[in-house]
């Protein structure tokens, strides 16, 4: 692996310092959207595998390229600009690097939620939106500092903070599926903890949720796999056929809260970071209280997250019935310890091979990394 001998935060203050000489240091203390673009791209120093929240930077570089484009870096007249098309910027952003599946959260609503968040003294937020129209504009306001009566305009700098991001994120992104092939390719060599240490660190608690999920999912397809069942229309057409696990869609997709469906059985996974158990009662209600396995990135023990669920229904609903129906509908519980108990259960049938495959597989589709 490469080693970063600077942190991102120094990436940063290099692009500024480039740009702005002397004052950079200043710029980089006083502006709200730098300091904002440093928080979310703190994953830079944590990996490939840590949550790389595109969303809120390419909705903030799409604009700013827009505002560069029509060359209001150097001259005046923004207030009167008649603004960025949404179907434009929400194209842009679909064609950037890790961006093709991007949805228009950001640009609607969640990235100035979430500046505010950070900001509760200014009343500033990042995109200026007109609903009539559909026309979107960054805050002016954000991309020019003042430093000592002179003003300095941030515009060039972001859109070179966020590809320094992106381009950070691709060697790391590169280096994680070199070590997956890597392994793939000394499984014949026998050298199980070297590649039992590299699945382990995918099931940690801070692991990226897009990386938990495909996982979790090379981890249960190919422990399921070797189990059989017997199905038919009838006694003589009764055969013996394999679990197979599928992967519904990409991560974190609006799919009405199916991650993979399990063959034959019509089994249901859905797979999650909280344990917050309102988000699992509204996953059942979705699914109009179809029974749901839930693959969960913790270690609290199975027992502790049943019981904290059944207690929340309780509290939520008074009524015994109620609460014994959606108590039924949470099929099994998984946490990380199963999960590790699954690997362990499928290295004993030899499905390694398989696992990192799936893990390449659809990591390079989920990063469109091929692209």
């Amino acid at each position: 692996m490469k080693s970063m001998s600077k942190s991102f935060d120094d990436k940063i203050k290099d692009i500024l310092k480039d740009e702005f000489g002397d004052e950079a240091e200043a710029i980089y203390k006083s502006s709200r959207i730098i300091q904002y673009l440093k928080i979310k791209t703190k994953a830079a120093d944590r990996g490939s595998k840590s949550r790389a929240s595109y969303g809120n930077l390419f909705a903030i570089y799409v604009l700013v390229e827009d505002y560069l484009k029509e060359g209001f870096n150097t001259k005046k007249g923004y207030d009167k600009y008649e603004g960025a098309q949404f179907s434009a910027i929400s194209k842009r952003q679909r064609e950037l690097p890790f961006g093709s599946k991007l949805q228009n959260h950001a640009l609607n609503h969640r990235l100035n939620q979430e500046f505010r968040k950070y900001n509760k003294d200014i009343l500033d937020s990042p995109i200026l939106r007109n609903p009539t129209t559909n026309r979107y504009w960054i805050n002016e306001n954000l991309i020019i500092e003042t430093i000592n009566e002179v003003s300095y305009n941030l515009a060039s700098s972001i859109i070179k903070i966020v590809d320094a991001y992106v381009d950070t994120r691709r060697e790391s992104f590169d280096t994680f599926i070199e070590s997956a092939e890597k392994l793939k390719s000394i499984v014949k060599e026998d050298e199980p903890v070297k590649i039992r240490s590299f699945i382990y660190g995918l099931l940690a608690p801070n692991i990226d949720a897009r990386i938990f999920e495909i996982v979790s999912y090379a981890i249960l397809k190919n422990s399921f796999i070797n189990q059989k069942v017997f199905f038919g229309y009838s006694m003589e057409e009764i055969k013996e056929e394999e679990l197979h696990l599928y992967k519904t869609g990409r991560t974190n997709a609006n799919d009405g809260g199916i991650d993979f469906v399990m063959k034959p059985l019509g089994r249901f996974f859905q797979v999650t970071e909280t344990t917050d158990v309102r988000k699992y009662f509204l996953d059942i209600d979705k699914l109009e209280k179809f029974p749901i396995t839930f693959v969960i990135k913790t270690e609290i023990a199975v027992e502790v997250l049943f019981q904290s669920i059944k207690d929340k229904a309780h509290e939520q609903y008074p009524v015994r019935e109620i609460v014994e129906t959606y108590m039924s509908c949470v099929e099994e519980i998984i946490n990380i310890p199963k999960l590790k108990e699954h690997f362990e259960e499928a290295l004993k049938n030899d499905m390694l091979n398989e696992i990192l495959s799936d893990i390449i597989i659809q990591s390079k589709v989920e990063f469109n990394y091929e692209e």
